[in-house]
């Protein structure tokens, strides 16, 4: 199983590369650090990683950006199942509800009187959270907050109720058949929020069903762009990439590197 992600050496300048792994048993492998993210720089690697090796390869987890995306298919073909994570999709959608959070409490704090507006503190970070883990006082401002904004209520529901069919152990087929009732359930609300997030769905639907198969996720490319991303801010002041991702590497010691 091959994960593909990017990282940006330096913050907000969309200075990236892309780090490759590969998922072995319990063991993640570092393949390759890819000078940029486009997609012939990846679709070069893909073509050259040993032809023994390529024929084991089962599965690519990536993010939603094209560049991987397309540059996996032109390489492997249709023998290999090309997964878009579940918890990038469910990053989509929900700030699809956070965008219009964000309208509603504006418009909100325009025309409640402020000791009730007030009452509406943290709502943001209510909204994230498992409806189950919400204490009583959390609930009751979720509740006020759906009597002054339907809309926001609405949003709401639908976005826990696409998490509740990634949650079931479902098979693909039937969380087709319940992806499609969802948008159609969308659509019939005449909400706008989710609109970037059904344009995706349209074009991706095939690589985002392909998580019912086995339920796999890039959980293993996170944890160790996430390690990277600790170590390098570890390394502030080594301006050098090569010198910077010999010093990741070796910070890495719990990790094999493909060879």
């Amino acid at each position: 199983m091959i994960g593909i992600d990017e990282i940006a050496l330096k913050k907000g300048h969309k200075d990236f590369v892309t780090i490759v792994t590969m998922r072995v048993g319990n063991t993640t492998r570092i393949l390759a650090v890819l000078k940029d993210r486009k997609k012939e720089t990846v679709k070069t690697f893909f073509s050259r990683i040993p032809t023994r090796v390529r024929k084991t390869v089962r599965v690519v987890c990536s993010d939603m950006y094209d560049g991987f995306i397309n540059a996996a298919k032109e390489v492997f073909g249709d023998k290999v199942k090309i997964i878009i994570d579940r918890f990038h999709v469910a990053k989509l959608y929900r700030k699809g509800v956070d965008t219009l959070r964000k309208a509603e409490m504006k418009r909100l704090k325009n025309t409640l009187v402020k000791e009730e507006y007030a009452k509406l503190k943290n709502v943001m970070w209510i909204l994230r959270k498992d409806t189950k883990n919400l204490l009583d006082e959390e609930l009751d401002v979720l509740q006020l907050l759906f009597m002054h904004s339907p809309l926001l209520e609405t949003a709401y529901k639908l976005s826990k109720e696409l998490t509740y069919i990634f949650n079931e152990d479902r098979k693909r087929s039937r969380a087709k058949r319940k992806i499609h009732a969802w948008i159609n359930r969308v659509k019939q609300s005449g909400l706008g929020c989710f609109n970037t997030f059904l344009s995706t769905l349209e074009e991706r639907m095939e690589e985002i069903l392909n998580y019912f198969i086995h339920r796999q996720t890039s959980g293993f490319v996170e944890g160790l762009n996430n390690k990277i991303k600790v170590i390098k801010r570890r390394c502030y002041g080594i301006l050098n990439p090569d010198h910077l991702f010999q010093r990741i590497l070796l910070d890495l010691s719990g990790y094999s590197l493909f060879s």
